[in-house]
């Protein structure tokens, strides 16, 4: 009886660490958008000793590239999180890698912008990506699964029943809008950058509200230069 249930067990669908619903996964986003960006203002500042704001939505202080990445190794790893170690540091290596070239050539290819640079360092790969950040997203999904993954999730479960669904619904929205205005405002400008000029009510607003200095200043990091993109105006 026992050799059958040993193999019922291993028979059965092995479950993941977290549920992978929406709340969850919201959280998660946020919660590594945050820690995403004080992790990139340590890093540069330890670098070059100077504060630079690596915000990459046009508020808060957020950086999606982490949050994205937090949900990319999350779903990745879930029924893997006790797995050895070097299977999920190379898992993690290669997911991230992989996202950050993506990102890397679909904000390019997008909007010319090249918000980073690794040619001519360490197996670089298109200058999108390279060796050393590889093994940095290794070491992040090592630390993500065995330490930080645990430690958020019971303090984001911490949030009661009654108000779960309503901050989470009521953040999403607020979340959803930033995005949009992000992307709507670097489309803009970069259409400043093409010399379009604007040719409608949201254009009028944007270049009002955000224009090339206040985008300077908010995404210290980017760069926009119509010449390097691929698609039209």
């Amino acid at each position: 009886r026992r050799e059958e249930r040993r193999r019922a067990a291993e028979a059965k669908p092995k479950r993941g660490f977290i549920t992978l619903n929406f709340f969850n996964l919201f959280w998660i986003f946020v919660v590594c958008c945050v820690l995403g960006l004080i992790i990139e203002v340590l890093f540069h500042f330890a670098l070059y000793h100077e504060y630079q704001d690596r915000a990459g939505m046009l508020f808060g202080p957020f950086s999606p590239i982490y949050g994205f990445g937090a949900l990319l190794l999350t779903i990745a790893l879930n029924r893997f999180h006790d797995k050895p170690v070097w299977g999920i540091f190379l898992v993690s290596a290669v997911i991230g890698g992989a996202f950050e070239y993506f990102t890397s050539w679909i904000m390019e290819f997008s909007f010319g912008i090249r918000a980073w640079d690794y040619s001519g360092t360490f197996l670089s790969i298109d200058g999108r990506t390279n060796g050393m950040f590889m093994a940095m997203w290794g070491v992040l999904g090592l630390f993500w699964v065995k330490l930080c993954l645990p430690w958020m999730l019971r303090l984001v479960n911490r949030i009661p029943w009654n108000w779960r669904y309503t901050l989470t619904t009521a953040c999403a929205a607020l979340m959803i809008v930033d995005c949009g205005m992000t992307l709507m405002s670097l489309d803009r400008w970069y259409q400043r950058e093409a010399g379009a000029a604007p040719d409608n009510a949201v254009s009028r607003f944007i270049d009002d509200h955000f224009d090339n200095q206040y985008m300077e200043d908010r995404f210290q990091s980017m760069s926009i230069d119509p010449d390097n993109a691929a698609r039209t105006l």
